[in-house]
């Protein structure tokens, strides 16, 4: 939100379904659209002249963000960026330059400078990201792809192709964690050590999948809001859908596909191994709610409201209640120390496993590790643990 002149107050809003900037006079009321249609405007600043807009949207792919010049009065905005990915805009304070921060698929952020205007003159400034030896392997640039959900809607995810198929023909899904975020795009991923874990598995025979489902941003109101009340509802369906895919136009055997994630990905997981066990033969949950009841208030209580006003809700979400489920190989990984999703909810999901006579499940734990591992031996160990559990159960 801000200010034109005193009588023109301009605002981002997803009245349509996505977010878009409008104007409104306000002696008149008259409000005016300036941007239209089914992207999002991700980013808005009023130049010093106050005469146009910089704006960072993704008209030109949900997986991409590109850099535009707008008029104030809404003419076609005039797009200033050319590269395919992510371009992450600063401008120069006399409005001249822009400082961009981009990256591709598989290729890790450096800085740009270019003149701020369509054509502009482009120049990297930095080649610091990537070492000799990050340069010597063949990093996939993972297919961006959509498939069909059993609902209609159209689902986008990235697919890494194995260099041969075993033949097993397993397959892989990752699941990206939440807060609220977006990976099937064209950018240098915020997980790019599961990226890079990928590129293992399709080294070694794994068709993988990585899906935005609902819930992951860059696909308007209605994809975020869609697992209002139900966290494993059509979240974990569009799961259940990309295995299908993998199944019906990727050759995956469906006795061999396996599930992993972190965080809200390990979450995931937990429900598709608990309420879907015919479809995934193994899964590795890291970091995982287990019990949306003993989580942050602040982010589960806008999805699921409260505890005391919405048990259902709260009862249809939690993995913890449907433990009983379990048929295929669980591997359940967890800090100690965990001050997001606390070490305490995995420990009452193991006496759960117990009670109910579960034995084809284990847990490791990290005693020195936060939620965001920090030791390059767990990160390592963590990993060792997943391609294991994958090599021996999907092969």
């Amino acid at each position: 939100i801000g200010w034109i002149d005193e009588n023109t107050f301009w605002y981002q809003s997803e009245e349509t379904g996505y977010s878009h900037l409008y104007k409104t006079d306000i002696p008149g009321g008259q409000k005016t659209a300036l941007t239209s249609g089914k992207y999002e405007v991700q980013q808005a600043q009023l130049s010093a002249d106050k005469k146009y807009f910089y704006i960072i949207t993704n008209e030109v792919h949900p997986g991409e963000q590109q850099y535009y010049r707008l008029s104030i009065n809404g003419s076609k905005a005039e797009r200033i960026t050319a590269m395919t990915g992510a371009n992450q805009v600063v401008v120069s304070p006399d409005e001249k330059q822009i400082a961009i921060l981009y990256s591709y698929s598989n290729k890790p952020w450096e800085l740009h400078v270019q003149e701020n205007k369509p054509g502009g003159k482009i120049k990297q400034i930095t080649s610091l990201a990537a070492s000799k030896e990050f340069q010597s392997y063949a990093w996939r640039d993972p297919e961006l792809i959509t498939f069909s959900a059993h609902d209609g809607a159209q689902v986008y995810a990235r697919l890494f192709r194995p260099s041969s198929v075993n033949a097993a023909k397993p397959g892989v899904i990752f699941v990206h964690g939440a807060g609220y975020l977006q990976n099937a795009h064209k950018w240098w991923s915020y997980y790019f050590r599961e990226y890079m874990f990928n590129n293992l598995l399709a080294d070694n025979g794994y068709t993988v999948m990585d899906v935005d489902y609902r819930g992951s941003a860059g696909y308007g109101r209605d994809w975020r809001t869609a697992i209002y009340r139900h966290m494993g509802g059509k979240d974990l369906d569009d799961q259940i859908d990309a295995a299908k895919y993998m199944v019906e136009k990727l050759g995956v055997n469906s006795k061999h596909i396996g599930i992993y994630g972190g965080s809200y990905g390990g979450f995931i997981t937990l429900m598709a191994m608990f309420t879907q066990p015919d479809v995934f033969a193994a899964g590795a949950g890291l970091r995982s709610v287990t019990d949306w009841a003993h989580y942050n208030h602040g982010y589960t209580s806008n999805i699921l409201n409260e505890p005391f006003t919405d048990s259902i809700a709260y009862k249809q979400s939690s993995p913890i209640n449907f433990a009983n489920g379990l048929k295929g190989h669980l591997l359940m990984l967890h800090g100690m120390v965990d001050q997001n999703v606390h070490f305490q909810d995995i420990v009452r999901l193991s006496q759960r496993l117990i009670e109910l006579g579960k034995d084809n499940w284990e847990l490791a734990v990290y005693p020195m590790e936060d939620h965001g591992f920090v030791e390059p031996s767990s990160w390592t160990d963590e990993y060792k643990r997943i391609f294991k559990l994958f090599e021996t159960y999907l092969k």
